[in-house]
């Protein structure tokens, strides 16, 4: 893969995710029975910094949750085909019933991995509501699926690629596009 541009650096990221916290506040009228969710693994990453930022901002502290979706991909099979998937487990602090959810991911492409996401979601409990919040919107949906909070629309073509890098998991913090 070739690097064709850097979008985000590391201070348009926390930018970026100062924009959805207040958002999210605005949205829900502060966070009482709100929770994060992030979808692994660089989702739960930005959970967690959100989850900062709106206790920064509201003096007061947002359950985070940790959700495994890879027996939820309805692409299992073909990634899986010569091993079994390595499967983490959710860890979800509260009771989702009757919440207000808020799932995180860094990308939003199909909706395939986001429809995932509902599917354990919904498995774990009845949530009040399940809102989305992603870092970057490149578009291409192959589901009725649509952010409720972005850091970024980022046009592409299908011969492109995101790649989000968080200093968490990769030392860094910067969002590029790479052709395929």
């Amino acid at each position: 893969m070739n690097q064709k541009a850097l979008v985000l650096d590391e201070q348009a990221i926390g930018r970026a995710l100062t924009r959805i916290a207040h958002q999210i506040i605005e949205k829900n009228k502060g966070i009482d029975d709100c929770l994060l969710v992030g979808i692994r693994t660089r989702g739960i990453f930005l959970a967690e910094r959100l989850a900062t930022k709106i206790a920064e901002i509201e003096k007061k502290s947002i359950p985070v949750g940790e959700l495994d979706i890879t027996l939820y991909r309805d692409d299992l099979t073909k990634r899986t085909e010569n091993q079994e998937p390595l499967v983490k487990g959710s860890d979800i602090p509260i009771d989702i019933s009757e919440k207000k959810v808020i799932l995180v991911d860094d990308v939003l492409y199909t909706g395939r991995t986001v429809r995932a996401g509902l599917d354990a979601l919904m498995d774990i409990g009845r949530p009040a509501t399940i809102q989305l919040a992603v870092l970057v919107d490149r578009g291409h949906r192959e589901l009725p699926i649509r952010a409720d909070y972005v850091g970024k629309n980022i046009p592409t073509s299908s011969e492109e690629k995101i790649v989000v890098e968080l200093a968490e998991v990769d030392q860094l913090d910067q969002v590029s596009i790479f052709d395929k």
